[in-house]
């Protein structure tokens, strides 16, 4: 028997840099240090996080299939200047989710930075412009204080809840193109 290969498929991650950040496809060496941040215990708060370096590889070959399936996804979130890992931000619509979801977790050390919202503003406009979306929500936590000013910055505002999903109560917040297109609209120059 003669095997004959064809060309292979690709998973594309393009890189988007901002003014202080890098979000960037996933590697295997994100496994520890995306271990470090979410045993850390604030980070299971209002989410479950993995555990172990075996969940954690799980997590990010399923996060790589996001984007394989979806043609977006989650990307790391590194400093622009040091390459230091900072957490993740992106794009997420698992199977039943009821839109696509812009998320963001950032390691417990550079909380109040403001990386989760510039990451996060990077993953929504790629959602509107380069994924085509009409409408970004994000699912919160009610008590997620934190998140939930991140998404408010965001121009996301409070669509429905709280709902349940997966027995814990959760706010869907929301935002439509036309809102993001305003919200983003360049302002005129003063004169």
């Amino acid at each position: 028997m003669t095997l004959e290969f064809g060309p292979p498929d690709v998973v594309t991650i393009p890189s988007i840099i901002t003014s202080r950040l890098v979000l960037r496809g996933w590697r295997q060496a994100d496994i520890e240090p995306y271990l470090a941040m979410a045993v850390h215990p604030d980070m299971s708060l209002y989410t479950s996080s993995p555990s172990s370096a075996g969940s954690v590889w799980g997590m990010t070959a399923f996060q790589i299939g996001h984007w394989a399936l979806n043609g977006f996804g989650m990307w790391i979130i590194e400093d622009r200047v040091t390459g230091e890992f900072l957490g993740r931000a992106g794009l997420y619509e698992e199977h039943g989710w009821p839109d696509i979801e812009v998320a963001w977790t950032v390691r417990r050390d550079q909380w109040g930075r403001g990386i989760a919202t510039e990451g996060a503003r990077a993953a929504l406009e790629f959602a509107f412009v380069e994924a085509g979306r009409d409408r970004v929500i994000s699912i919160i936590h009610p008590k997620n204080a934190a998140s939930i000013r991140v998404a408010e910055k965001l121009g996301l505002t409070l669509a429905e809840g709280p709902v349940d999903r997966g027995g814990e109560p959760r706010n869907i917040y929301a935002i439509s193109r036309e809102e993001w297109k305003v919200a983003n609209r360049p302002q005129a120059a003063e004169s």
